[in-house]
């Protein structure tokens, strides 16, 4: 990841602010109250930190990222913009808070346009709910089926994103929902933008509930 963000982090957040869409919904609707603890899986050049910074500021903000090369890149934009952000290096698919931060559990954890461009996106999925305070929630925006769109935007779509290794999950809801089911939590998934996205929370139950 390091040899392909080496230099699109710098030009990366100017050409993808066209086409992920829902980010700034799914930072709208975290809700992260005073003393927080928040968490982005995969957060890149920190791009989405920085805004959640700007409407939670009292909320403890937390990025992971497998790059190096991008987690460079947030450290900056954090500093530019006075936000007191902490980051660290990591698999998603084994992440473990606690070492990396001093954090047992976080009441919010999201991911944006992530799991679509991680090969184990389940173990991403069950490392990030394993992650989740009781009571806490799991913010999703990633790639839709784009089934209500022109199918030939939609192959085109898709052979764009294969140019990046990124691979819209069908089955997301599905896997989303078999979570859910066997953890007693809430779910919402919804379909944006005519299919283009698909935004999901995830709201555990808290203890006895």
């Amino acid at each position: 990841m390091d040899r392909v963000y080496r230099y699109q982090r710098h030009f990366y957040d100017l050409t993808r602010r066209y086409y992920l869409l829902g980010r700034d919904r799914l930072i709208a609707e975290l809700d992260a109250g005073p003393g927080a603890t928040v968490l982005e899986v995969g957060c890149g050049t920190g791009r989405n930190l920085v805004r959640a910074a700007r409407l939670y500021p009292e909320a403890a903000l937390h990025g992971m990222d497998i790059s190096h090369e991008m987690l460079v890149t947030a450290r900056r934009a954090a500093a530019r913009h006075g936000a007191a952000l902490r980051f660290a290096q990591g698999d998603a698919t084994r992440f473990n808070p606690y070492a990396a931060f001093g954090v047992g559990r976080f009441d919010r954890i999201y991911m944006s346009y992530t799991l679509s461009m991680i090969p184990d996106w389940q173990a991403t999925l069950a490392q990030g709910i394993c992650n989740l305070a009781p009571g806490g929630s799991l913010h999703i925006v990633d790639f839709g089926e784009q089934e209500r769109l022109p199918r030939w935007f939609r192959s085109a779509l898709r052979a764009w994103l294969a140019k990046f290794h990124v691979s819209p999950r069908g089955d997301l809801e599905r896997v989303l929902r078999a979570l859910a089911a066997d953890l007693g939590a809430d779910l919402r998934f919804r379909s944006l933008y005519r299919g283009y996205a698909t935004y999901a929370v995830l709201r555990l139950p808290f203890h006895g509930e």
